[in-house]
């Protein structure tokens, strides 16, 4: 592999962990699944599109799932587009180039599922944010996605507190709270006591993937759209499409 290509695909790798964590909803399960694409792509005739989208390309032909249970509502194709679109920031031009579909396909099949995504089962949401506007916009997203709001925590103690007094369903924290402490700490104490499915808030999200430490399955950059929350939230609830 010429070293050009190779240097691309690691500036590529961060993004490419989100796209399978989200896609798996499994730290583990997408850190393997990025593994053996990369392998594929060593041996490989490289194609015509950049690096970053090769590798979703792989992880998206590499994924497999059961087939889906009646109480799944989006299908894994749909998934994938999702997340590739709203996670990824992907026209929809390239998402279908990525799944290998064409565009108008893939027009449809997202119309589809973004009808989808207000079906999703509902759960309570706890939110850690210093940031009182930011908050208020988050509780407002989590809310028009069908969600409760659990609680509202702009400290790490806050939010410790918080998860211990309502159990939350699932934990949307930012990582910078400030003088208030450190999200990801926030998070690891209320892991030792109650367990939930957690997206982490970041504006650079690449320096929380680099796979030195312990690191969440679902990350979202800062700012985001609606759309962007209403997916992770849906992955992060439903656990991802089961792998086979």
């Amino acid at each position: 592999m010429p070293l050009s290509r190779r240097q691309d695909l690691i500036r590529a790798l961060p993004y490419a962990r989100r796209y399978a964590r989200a896609l798996t909803g499994s730290q583990p399960r997408g850190d393997l699944l990025v593994a053996e694409s990369l392998r594929g792509l060593a041996v490989a005739e490289a194609g015509p599109m950049p690096a970053r989208q090769c590798l979703y390309q792989w992880i998206s032909r590499q994924f497999r799932q059961n087939p889906a249970s009646d109480a799944e509502t989006l299908s894994v194709l749909e998934r994938k587009l999702l997340l590739l679109t709203s996670l990824e920031e992907l026209t929809t031009a390239q998402a279908a180039r990525v799944v290998d579909i064409e565009e108008a396909e893939a027009v449809e099949i997202l119309a589809h599922a973004h009808a989808g995504l207000r079906k999703v089962a509902q759960t309570s949401i706890l939110i850690i944010e210093d940031e009182p506007i930011i908050a208020m916009d988050i509780e407002d997203l989590v809310r028009w996605c069908g969600h409760e709001v659990a609680g509202v925590a702009a400290t790490e103690a806050d939010a410790v507190e918080l998860a211990r007094q309502t159990k939350p369903g699932l934990i949307l924290a930012d990582i910078n709270l400030g003088a208030g402490g450190d999200g990801a700490n926030a998070v690891a104490s209320i892991l030792r006591h109650h367990m939930a499915p957690v997206i982490f808030v970041t504006a650079y999200p690449e320096r929380l993937l680099t796979g030195e430490a312990i690191e969440p399955a679902f990350v979202i950059t800062k700012p985001f759209e609606p759309m962007t929350l209403a997916i992770a939230t849906y992955q992060a609830v439903t656990g991802g499409p089961r792998i086979t």
